[in-house]
């Protein structure tokens, strides 16, 4: 007897009338997330599912799984990918780019500001940073509970999760996180080769698949004609826009992976000096975001508002084009049989992947002692059983985190 998948049937909340109604909803929202989300990129997309998924119902749980295993597959910023997706599906294309500028732009702001203000302050280790890295821990443990009832409710999917937990802890570099995702999808696929398709609900994608196509040509032709037009002798703005460009492109396993991308493509080129590097790395821990908003730091630092600008467009621009280009294909694969049973083994590994974050960075850099404890453990009681809102779970964490600084 095989394993069952079964079909997720949450309701979702309809899209606003009017355009511009949706774009300001979608804006609203992921400005408010941007401003509060803490913790990295695994991080962020518990934030996602708090927010896009239990708070307003956007999409159903299975869709916004099958989103996030998409995503984790693509190379660049898992998070910002997920939340340009829903963007685009809830709004169209302008959706899917005020998605993007409302996530990333409060930390574009502030790491600009860093960078000409700030340098030489140890932001990172202030009382209300370290109770937001506190609040992140409770944020991840209710994503675990919520996504892990739904995503893995038999022993098969839940040893799956729990393996991929480990590997991944105990194996970490830079391709571990999309190899532990390729083998839970072999192992589903095996797992449930027997199993009928069952139909999912359909992703509202306002992108065809010729546009999708050509989406995915240009960001081929951008990765191959960038570096050609470099050498060629043009620099400047467009060599700086290069270097963000194929970091943004090629990098897997999260944000922290893009950094040594970076500084081989920045410090010995003389676009910043070590030391700036290492301080705006300081800095980037300390403000809530996708960690790629390093690179407006970068920027700002080798070539003022200017540089933070191409920087900032150089290293997201990848990522656009690549949910673009995959999604409208992926609405039809994700209702074949064979693709059910990879995603049902897919969804785990990503619930695993979770679990080892929520242990590390989370754990082991937020929970240094019984009262960091007490305090994640009251945050998540606020959050789970009285049910407040994330942006009051986030003051109250800032608080005690500066009340537990003083003690």
């Amino acid at each position: 007897m095989h394993p069952t998948i079964p079909t997720v049937h949450s309701p979702t909340k309809p899209t606003p009338k009017g355009k511009l109604a949706a774009l300001l909803e979608v804006l609203f929202v992921s400005a408010k997330l941007g401003l509060t989300s803490f913790g990295g990129p695994i991080a962020h997309l518990a934030y996602f599912h708090n927010e896009y998924i239990r708070r307003r119902k956007w999409m159903d749980e299975r869709s916004y799984a099958d989103l996030v295993a998409l995503c984790q597959f693509l190379p660049g910023p898992a998070s910002s990918q997920v939340g340009i997706g829903i963007g685009l599906m809830r709004a169209g294309w302008l959706g899917g780019i005020v998605a993007w500028l409302g996530f990333t732009l409060p930390s574009v702001l502030a790491l600009v500001a860093f960078a000409f203000l700030l340098q030489g302050f140890d932001i990172a280790s202030t009382g209300w940073i370290h109770g937001l890295k506190i609040v992140a821990v409770a944020i991840v443990a209710h994503a675990i509970l919520g996504m892990g009832q739904k995503l893995t409710p038999d022993r098969s999917r839940a040893t799956m999760a729990v393996l991929a937990a480990a590997v991944t802890l105990f194996w970490q570099n830079a391709y571990s996180q999309v190899l532990v995702i390729l083998a839970a999808g072999l192992l589903g696929l095996w797992l449930y080769r027997k199993k009928a398709a069952e139909r999912t609900p359909e992703l509202p994608i306002p992108v065809s698949r010729t546009l999708a196509a050509c989406c995915l040509i240009l960001f081929v032709l951008l990765l191959i004609g960038l570096p050609l037009l470099t050498r060629s002798g043009e620099g400047g703005w467009l060599a700086m826009f290069d270097s963000f460009y194929r970091s943004g492109a090629l990098v897997f396993g999260g944000g922290h992976v893009v950094l040594p991308l970076l500084e081989r493509e920045l410090v010995p080129t003389g676009f910043v000096s070590q030391a700036d590097f290492l301080a705006g790395y300081g800095a980037a821990q300390a403000v809530p975001g996708p960690l790629f908003t390093f690179a407006s730091y970068l920027g700002a630092m080798a070539g003022g508002i200017g540089g933070a600008i191409v920087a900032t467009l150089g290293i997201f621009l990848p990522a656009f084009l690549l949910v673009a280009g995959a999604l409208p294909f992926w609405n039809g694969l994700r209702n074949n049989h064979n693709v059910q049973g990879a995603l049902a083994g897919v969804n785990a590994a990503v619930v695993g992947l979770l679990l080892a974050a929520l242990y590390d960075p989370l754990w082991t850099t937020a929970i240094l002692d019984a009262l960091d404890f007490a305090l994640a453990a009251a945050l998540f009681v606020m959050l789970v059983f009285w049910k407040l809102p994330p942006w009051i779970i986030v003051v109250a964490g800032a608080a005690g985190g500066m009340l537990l600084g003083l003690l």
